[in-house]
């Protein structure tokens, strides 16, 4: 007698838990790779950016080589260019912004989150946070029409008298007090990043743990005390973080630079009384009445001169965060 050949038994229905991992599976690989996408498209805009500058800069850097890093002259007509001039005024009006800047910033965290009593300290906060959202041009006005004429009549004079007179630093102070310069660049510059650097040392004071403060407190100590053996050790990083940020603000400013720095390609001393040129404020200035390929070409180098100065700065306090936060581990 033929045996019955049985029929295949349904398959079993999926559980409802089944099911929720099978979509929670596909919906994390789905974020994976949409994140991914977004990190692989900021690489290949940064590869995009760094290749046109080097395309459009190229004629130039065939033309005068590494010798347009240190060339001073600026000649659009002899179709002569050197970056020495905008380099400078760069770096020195971001170091004059710098110098003035972190002190202030400190000074206002450290108020804000120690000193300050509490119907100040919200109102306080948002206008050093609203300082950070005026255009750039705004301040460049106000610096050209309210601040030069005020800092040339009543503060250079004093700073050539004093300062000026000091066997070092003294050539740095000294000239006519004609007001527009690197100097009041600098300062106006030192204006706008300060509320970027506040706000960041004003958030990391703010995490250290309270034990540790009332600890030092506790001790002893007074408030400079634990501000500056306590708070400041415990969130180095993030306050080094803040002022790498406002560098990287003064290094790329424009408008305001421009307003204020003179824009003259020629170095005439190291006074910081005199004017001078930079490298976003020469871009600025000079880039739509560029005639000819080389004159062109050499205001590109500039941006990319830029670019590397930026990219620089970036990794060297990358490198710097990495060492602090292995040595404050190691000392943990």
């Amino acid at each position: 007698m033929p045996k019955s050949i049985a029929s295949p038994s349904p398959p079993l229905p999926q559980s409802p838990v089944t099911r929720a991992r099978r979509r929670s599976a596909w919906g994390d690989m789905l974020f994976h790779r949409v994140t991914q996408g977004f990190a692989l498209l900021t690489l290949l805009l940064l590869s995009g950016i760094i290749v046109s500058l080097v395309w459009g800069a190229w004629p130039s850097i065939q033309h005068f080589g590494f010798s347009f890093l240190w060339r001073a002259e600026w000649n659009p007509p002899m179709e002569r260019f050197g970056a020495l001039i905008p380099v400078y005024g760069t770096l020195i009006t971001s170091a004059v912004a710098l110098v003035i800047a972190v002190p202030v910033s400190f000074g206002i965290a450290f108020f804000l989150t120690e000193l300050a009593p509490g119907w100040l300290k919200r109102p306080l906060g948002v206008a050093v946070e609203l300082l950070a959202g005026i255009p750039s041009i705004v301040y460049g006005m106000w610096g050209l029409l309210v601040f030069v004429p005020i800092f040339s009549e009543y503060f250079q004079p004093v700073l050539a008298r004093t300062l000026g007179t000091l066997p070092v630093i003294g050539e740095l102070f000294s000239g006519a007090p004609i007001g527009i310069g690197i100097l009041s660049a600098g300062i106006v510059l030192a204006i706008m990043i300060i509320p970027f650097i506040a706000s960041v040392m004003r958030d990391v004071f703010e995490i250290t743990p309270a034990i540790l403060k009332e600890s030092s407190y506790a001790l002893g100590s007074t408030r400079w005390e634990v501000v500056w053996n306590v708070v400041l050790p415990y969130t180095r990083v993030g306050v080094v973080g803040g002022i790498m940020l406002g560098l990287g603000r003064a290094l790329g400013e424009t408008m305001a630079v421009t307003f204020l720095i003179g824009n003259i390609n020629s170095f005439q001393g190291f006074s910081l009384f005199l004017p001078g040129n930079s490298i976003a404020s020469a871009l600025a200035n000079e880039f739509t009445e560029a005639s000819g390929e080389l004159y062109t070409s050499a205001l590109i180098e500039l941006g990319l001169i830029l670019f590397l100065l930026t990219f620089i700065v970036l990794s060297l306090s990358k490198l710097l965060l990495m060492r602090l936060a292995k040595s404050g581990g190691t000392q943990a």
